[in-house]
């Protein structure tokens, strides 16, 4: 197994100071989260090289990039960068941009499986001007793929698409997690990202690593302020079971439960994530009966701290082997007499499948 990706850095420039300290991951998705201001593509120029911390060490699988005794520039980094404009060369066609990159590599290897693995190979006679804009990111993706880079750095990819173009790219991003086997640090503000594409987490608050570890793990903690109150939730690991053709359903099976869900159209047993957010989760201590919502689950309280404003409370439920978040009203933690170790069945008004 490749050791990990480590990034040590300590950076002050004004005001502000990035102090990091990760090991993550050699392979897949790490998402850095945190709200404008946190540090986030900072932490990405770092290990670019376009920043220089000091002190600081970066290592890709090994190969030390930066410590106390060397620097390696960015133009020696095997690296690709990804930003929120494509940036590409308006002179040339997509042929001509692909090529421009190869030729920095110096590798003659075929860019036939990346065109596919990014649906590109029909574009290839196109200017910039001519691609839409999830296309013009999913050249972008290539051109810097196309350097046979160790890691890939994704500031913002799909901040500067509107919604339909980043449904579009999505999964072709999908792809790239299932397919390449190289770290990729993914900088974002959107929760809806993180889940949906994200392995590992990395919140950033102020400079300073609040959390890092495997996405769900992260997500279920209720003692990171650092997440914004609308995105807290779960990530459940689930497979698809039964359908309700009827209704048009499925059951998304997880670790400690099922839950109904829009079916997706995927074969049984296939691997999906269901995102559960905390405020579509409500507690009763009896089971609801003649209820219009369907998935209601028996937990357990293990953990109640106060939410992002003093009405509100964050109630951490164990589902058997899973975790769930609900968000609450104080007054209904008090009437309940909610506490760590009180049976309960939540009640989950919206689950939707995110992959």
């Amino acid at each position: 197994m490749n050791p990990p990706l480590e990034i040590r850095a300590r950076l002050t420039r004004g005001g502000f100071a990035l102090d990091v300290d990760l090991r993550l991951p050699a392979s897949g998705i790490t998402a850095v989260f945190g709200a404008s201001g946190s540090g986030k593509t900072t932490l990405l120029r770092c290990v670019a090289g376009l920043e220089r911390a000091e002190p600081a060490r970066i290592a890709i699988a090994g190969e030390v990039w930066q410590d106390s005794a060397s620097f390696v520039p960015t133009h020696r980094r095997a690296l690709g960068y990804v930003f929120q404009e494509a940036s590409l060369f308006d002179h040339l066609d997509v042929r001509g941009n692909l090529a421009f990159a190869r030729r920095r590599s110096g590798d003659g290897a075929s860019l036939q499986p990346l065109l596919e693995l990014l649906g590109i190979a029909g574009l290839l006679d196109r200017r910039p001007w001519q691609l839409s804009g999830g296309e013009r990111q999913r050249v972008a993706i290539a051109r810097a793929l196309a350097t046979r880079p160790r890691i890939l750095l994704l500031d913002e990819p799909l901040a500067a698409l509107d919604l339909s173009r980043r449904r579009e790219i999505l999964p072709w991003l999908e792809r790239l997690r299932d397919e390449l086997r190289i770290p990729m640090l993914y900088v974002t503000h959107s929760g809806d990202e993180v889940a949906r594409l994200a392995d590992h987490l990395v919140l950033l608050e102020a400079g300073t690593v609040r959390a890092s570890g495997p996405l769900a793990e992260v997500l279920s903690r209720i003692d990171l302020p650092a997440i914004p109150a609308e995105e807290r939730g779960a990530l459940l690991r689930a497979t698809i079971g039964e359908r309700d053709a009827r209704w048009h359903l499925a059951q998304a099976r997880f670790a400690g439960g099922a839950l109904w869900v829009q079916d997706p159209g995927l074969a049984p047993g296939a691997a999906v994530r269901v995102r559960v957010l905390a405020r579509d989760v409500s507690l009763a201590l009896q089971p609801p009966e003649r209820s219009s919502i369907q998935n209601v689950l028996p937990c357990t309280v293990r953990a109640i701290v106060p939410g992002a404003h003093p009405s509100q409370a964050l109630v951490q439920l164990a589902c058997s082997e899973s975790l769930l978040l609900a968000r609450i009203t104080a007054r209904a933690v008090d009437q309940l007499g909610l506490a760590p170790g009180t049976a309960v069945w939540a009640q989950v008004k919206s689950a939707a499948l995110v992959a």
